[in-house]
């Protein structure tokens, strides 16, 4: 089974309800809930969800939400050398820059993302899009 991160955007898109994106993003979700991926997620995505979803739904249904992902995804967590990282890569997006060297940090083969484009081309991580992924999956095992 290969390791995947899992941008925050398509975990928004799950926790929201965010249409037109909800679908591709919901099947990622469930393959990493069934154990099908090994999914991880960065201890930011924590953060900047609770912020989206209090602001959205207000703090209850964002504690829940966050709940449910901590039962399904593999938290990266975030220290100086991490930090150090992404501060030194040069990224445009600080938030990019900090998913991508989660990725590097949890072994991960694929970033799962909606903005592919803001990540560098890697001969470690492939970053593809929820669609894209989801037509990479052959018998249970992206290629």
């Amino acid at each position: 089974m290969k390791d995947v991160l899992v941008d925050t955007n398509v975990l928004l898109d799950v926790l929201a309800g965010r249409e037109p994106f909800y679908p591709h993003s919901a099947a990622i979700w469930v393959l990493a809930e069934r154990g099908r991926i090994k999914a991880h997620v960065s201890v930011v995505s924590f953060t900047n969800l609770f912020y989206i979803i209090r602001k959205l739904r207000g703090r209850d249904v964002a504690q829940q939400a966050l709940r449910k992902m901590r039962d399904v995804f593999n938290p990266i967590a975030l220290d100086a050398q991490l930090l150090n990282q992404a501060m030194d890569s040069g990224f445009a997006d600080f938030e990019d820059a900090i998913q991508y060297f989660s990725a590097i940090r949890a072994d991960a083969t694929r970033i799962i993302s909606r903005n592919p484009d803001h990540f560098p081309a890697s001969s470690t991580v492939v970053v593809l899009s929820p669609l894209e992924f989801l037509a990479a999956w052959v018998d249970g095992v992206p290629e």
